[in-house]
């Protein structure tokens, strides 16, 4: 008995050698829905595998308080309806320390009723102006937007489109019958009639729509100048190829086009994306060269084959990684897990991420929008590699971060 308790004493010992984590003490749990299987699976996976390699690298260097860290998540399967019931569960049940979101405006919005309840800090990965209905002081967006999240995936786009000699005057908007897509054309209404220009087009479409060659016939009989796509990633492929297929004749085209920055969909769509100005939020580009990024990336695209994710990995898991930076910071900044104090830590300081510097406004917001709009130029066919490059996502908004001329008109470009 006395040398199985040696043992198992010596195998604690070794354990705690090789963690740098006290395997006798309570883990710190966090709780989070994430989309592991349906239409925004492709965005959940990355993000977790983000998440994953920060609980690896605070587990190495001795935890959270010296405790490890554990994740308690399930998959709400694309389907904001779960996430209600998913977030009850954690707290009411599991009774995790700390939760975070998964990812998406659509996700996130059902989950804030249950969290503002419980009175928990809650990190938001890539939601659309969800706070703007809550006004929940302990909210704290990941999404370089500013504190105009809506606008901010419209403003570019329609500054960079005045910057075309003769200037457009005619635009059509068009999105998704979904949460984010409404929240991003009602800003984009609202800042063409601000920039003078003539809405022709003004419609949405079933978010599940597969064939959008109608909508596309539909815009293309009234002549715009511009025309401005909000969608997710289904419905963003969908559109790309029924515009080159009917040769949709504008000067600019693009958007709030969720999706195109996934390597499969780049790979994909190749060509079809050249000329295609759209939001974004990372590119490999030499404006973009935060200290740590680059090394995150060759971790995560080392392990990206394997764990069946977004082989680039550039739109979600810098963020999701840079998000558990905070919460971490904040963490053990306050010693604890009080969550009055987390937030009010979260609220007064700068957080310096591997996404580069983040404040947060009063609305949970980035205080400075950091929201790119780049555009697609020598896309070839068949290689993601390509995308690894500078030149193919050249950055064209904010002037801060731009890295190439914008080409125009869209026409043009498909010929």
């Amino acid at each position: 008995m006395r040398l199985f308790k040696t043992i198992l004493y010596a195998t604690a010992i070794l354990a705690t050698a090789v963690t740098g984590v006290s395997q006798a003490a309570d883990p710190i749990r966090i709780g989070f829905s994430m989309s592991l299987t349906g239409g925004l699976a492709s965005g959940g996976k990355a993000a977790l595998l983000a998440y994953e390699i920060w609980r690896e690298d605070i587990n190495a260097k001795g935890g959270l308080l010296g405790r490890p860290v554990e994740f308690v998540h399930y998959d709400d399967q694309s389907n904001p309806s779960n996430v209600p019931a998913i977030y009850t569960k954690l707290l009411s049940i599991d009774k995790v320390d700390l939760v975070v979101s998964g990812y998406a405006t659509n996700q996130i919005a059902p989950a804030m009723p249950v969290v503002m309840q419980k009175n928990m800090v809650f990190l938001a990965l890539f939601g659309t102006a969800v706070n703007e209905k809550f006004n929940y002081d302990k909210y704290f967006q990941m999404l370089p937007n500013g504190t105009d999240s809506a606008g901010a995936n419209a403003r570019g786009f329609l500054e960079t489109a005045m910057t075309m000699d003769p200037k457009p005057k005619t635009i059509a908007l068009v999105g998704a019958d979904a949460e984010y897509a409404q929240n991003t054309i009602r800003a984009a209404r609202t800042i063409a009639k601000e920039l003078g220009f003539e809405i022709v087009y003004d419609h949405s479409y079933p978010p599940s729509s597969a064939d959008l060659a109608p909508v596309v016939r539909a815009i293309k009989a009234t002549k715009p100048d511009v025309v401005y796509v909000a969608s997710y990633p289904a419905d963003s492929v969908a559109m790309l190829r029924s515009v080159n297929e009917i040769k949709l004749d504008v000067k600019m085209f693009g958007g709030g086009m969720i999706g195109l920055a996934y390597a499969p969909i780049k790979t994909q769509l190749g060509p079809l994306l050249n000329g295609v100005v759209t939001y974004d939020v990372y590119a490999p580009e030499p404006t973009m060269k935060f200290p740590g990024v680059e090394d995150f990336l060759k971790r995560y695209q080392d392990r990206a084959a394997s764990a069946g994710v977004d082989a680039l990995g550039y739109f979600l898991p810098p963020f999701a990684y840079a998000e558990m930076q905070i919460l971490q910071n904040a963490v053990t900044a306050t010693s604890g897990l009080d969550q009055n104090k987390i937030g009010d830590y979260i609220r007064k300081t700068t957080f310096k991420t591997l996404v580069g510097d983040i404040k947060f406004a009063p609305n949970g917001e980035w205080a400075t929008s950091r929201a790119l709009f780049v555009q697609y130029q020598n896309v070839i066919p068949n290689d993601v590699n390509q995308f690894r490059q500078s030149g193919r996502q050249v950055i064209l908004y904010p002037a801060d971060y731009k890295s190439g001329t914008f080409v125009y008109p869209f026409s043009d470009i498909k010929r």
